[in-house]
């Protein structure tokens, strides 16, 4: 099933109006058209596809695949405050693992995407979530259009690369990915080991990026339109994965050994089962 939200068009916001639109109070539960709580035995597969690994993009160190190891519904100590249960995705260390086309890893993880089954235009898009710090956890949050990467158009409303107190947000598109000049780092008051609400709310000419409800980050249209075309008028489906290792935490801890952007800290932090994101819920919104 595909939901398609409408939105607010803005062109020009004051700080009092931005402040206005991350205001949670602006949202009711008779608006959410999407909400996941991950309280039941197991993951809904109705609604969310779970991804193997078939290539490898980023330089990532990590193969994705399906399995309880690495991706699961918990409940109770392991949930850890998430009252209702907890979606967990975990990396684990597997010297030699081999995937079907025959490639090689070191390390399996998990990710899940809802492409062909909830895809949204415009709204607030909402997780709540908590990580373990290392250098090189990729923990992601995240949206993208169906179709050839960049040009459908891709929000980063979550990255983190093992940093205990930031996380990161960005835009990529035409003109504008990889290393997009569309980002920004977020000092966080609690590490990332505690719970944060990461958020989205998504115009049609803007982008206002949340944590906690306070506004992180604002792209409008003409922002975008410095670099490349706008690519945020199209449906988009939500991805949560964990990877490890790879370009963007390379660029950031300048570790190449053992692992590219991993040091060998991680590696212990892995091999002891710590290298875990949980998800508390995942919510969409429309749009007053």
């Amino acid at each position: 099933m595909s939901f398609l939200v409408a939105g607010l068009s803005v062109l020009m916001c004051s700080g009092d109006s931005l402040r206005h639109l991350a205001d949670p109070k602006r949202f009711s539960r008779s608006q959410v058209v999407f909400l996941e709580e991950f309280n039941a035995p197991e993951l809904d597969r109705s609604r969310w596809n779970v991804i193997v690994t078939g290539f490898n993009v980023n330089v990532e160190q990590q193969a994705y695949v399906d399995s309880s190891e690495t991706l699961r519904i918990v409940h109770g100590k392991e949930a850890e405050g998430a009252k209702k249960g907890a979606l967990l995705i975990q990396g684990v260390y597997r010297p030699g693992f081999v995937t079907k086309d025959g490639k090689k890893f070191d390390f399996i993880s998990g990710r899940i995407d809802t492409r062909n089954k909830a895809e949204f235009k415009y709204g607030r898009l909402s997780a709540r979530i908590k990580m373990s710090s290392g250098a090189g956890l990729w923990p992601a949050f995240w949206a993208l259009g169906d179709g050839g990467w960049p040009d459908t158009g891709e929000i980063d409303i979550m990255e983190n690369v093992g940093a205990p107190d930031w996380t990161s947000q960005a835009l990529h598109g035409p003109k504008y990915f990889g290393n997009t000049p569309l980002v920004n780092r977020t000092k966080l008051n609690k590490d990332i080991s505690a719970w944060h609400i990461y958020a989205v709310e998504w115009h049609p000419e803007l982008l206002v990026f949340t944590i906690d409800g306070k506004v992180a980050y604002t792209v409008t249209k003409p922002m975008v339109e410095k670099y490349g075309r706008w690519a945020f008028d199209n449906p988009k489906h939500i991805i949560l994965n964990m990877a490890l290792g790879g370009q963007y935490p390379k660029s950031v801890n300048g570790a190449s050994k053992p692992y590219f952007g991993m040091p060998a800290s991680t590696l212990d932090l892995i091999k002891a089962g710590n290298a875990k994101m949980l998800v508390d819920w995942v919510k969409v919104e429309k749009l007053d």
